[in-house]
């Protein structure tokens, strides 16, 4: 089965890498051809997004470029430098599988890859960011920008294009989503609605927070200053994060407060957001 094999994608071998991708190609382009035949009324969608694309790469591209496109930057424009960024920097490939596995695998909404393939925004906007982040750092600026200001109109999540960002990305929603250009979000990282990975104001610099891989921050959640969330770590919905958080606890409240350490989950792929009573019962809120 698919499912088992998804993930990871940084520890296989590149003859393992390559079939994995074989596979999940071969398995997209039978979901389309399936949708297609279920819901023709959509056939330019499965022909133009998938079935007529040459590779799984390719086709994320003509998709993402798809949703970016308006009067002023054309769709052929936008897949042409994902196709630049790609070439030079093929990590954006092996990244956007393992970000599409990310969603499938945590998705418990989620029963096809085609589902995050052609509509899940929090998908596009991390693929969307991958191409800013490479325009910005290869002196198109102007680009980047432009297409990061199309992506948070299009997407509703703000992702600044000089943010570092890991593989294995889930966005659950994506909607609200704010992340500021020094903040730096590490490999197998979920992120919920209305997410801030902000600054104090107070702050100049490196003033944004590090996630480290694997930690989930819960929906609503706000991450304030040049601080870090360890690894493994959660935050829980609705905290404001002023203090960084130790790995493997979890952090609640307003202002969040450590109130379990030493979980051994994995809170990113759980993407449990919900705390017992007695955790809740454990600290104090203050408004």
């Amino acid at each position: 089965m698919l499912r088992s094999t998804l993930g990871h994608l940084s520890l296989v071998p590149r003859a393992e890498l390559e079939e994995f991708t074989d596979s999940l190609w071969a398995r997209l382009r039978q979901e389309a051809e399936e949708a297609y035949a279920h819901a023709p009324m959509l056939a330019p969608l499965f022909l133009d997004s998938i079935i007529n694309q040459p590779s799984f790469e390719a086709a994320v591209f003509h998709r993402v470029a798809a949703r970016l496109k308006n009067d002023v930057i054309s769709l052929s424009l936008i897949v042409q430098a994902f196709h630049r960024a790609h070439a030079v920097d093929p990590e954006i490939g092996a990244a956007l599988k393992a970000d599409i596995t990310a969603a499938f695998e945590r998705d418990p909404a989620c029963e096809r890859l085609i589902e995050p393939f052609l509509y899940f925004k929090g998908f596009h906007a991390i693929q969307a960011h991958r191409l800013t982040h490479w325009l910005w750092h290869n002196r198109e600026r102007d680009f980047a920008l432009y297409l990061q200001s199309r992506s948070s109109e299009v997407f509703q999540a703000d992702i600044h294009p000089a943010a570092k960002i890991g593989r294995g990305i889930f966005l659950d929603h994506a909607t609200g989503l704010v992340v500021g250009a020094t903040a730096v979000i590490e490999d197998d990282v979920s992120l919920l609605q209305n997410v801030t990975l902000g600054g104090t104001g107070k702050e100049a610099g490196d003033r944004h927070p590090k996630v480290r891989r694997g930690a989930m921050i819960g929906a609503g959640a706000k991450v304030l200053g040049n601080i870090e969330v360890g690894e493994y770590a959660r935050v829980a919905a609705g905290s404001v994060v002023l203090r960084p958080v130790p790995a493997h606890a979890t952090v609640a409240g307003v202002p969040a407060k450590v109130i379990r350490t030493a979980t051994p989950d994995e809170p990113a792929r759980a993407m449990d957001q919900i705390l017992s009573d007695l955790s809740y019962d454990s600290f104090t809120w203050t408004i």
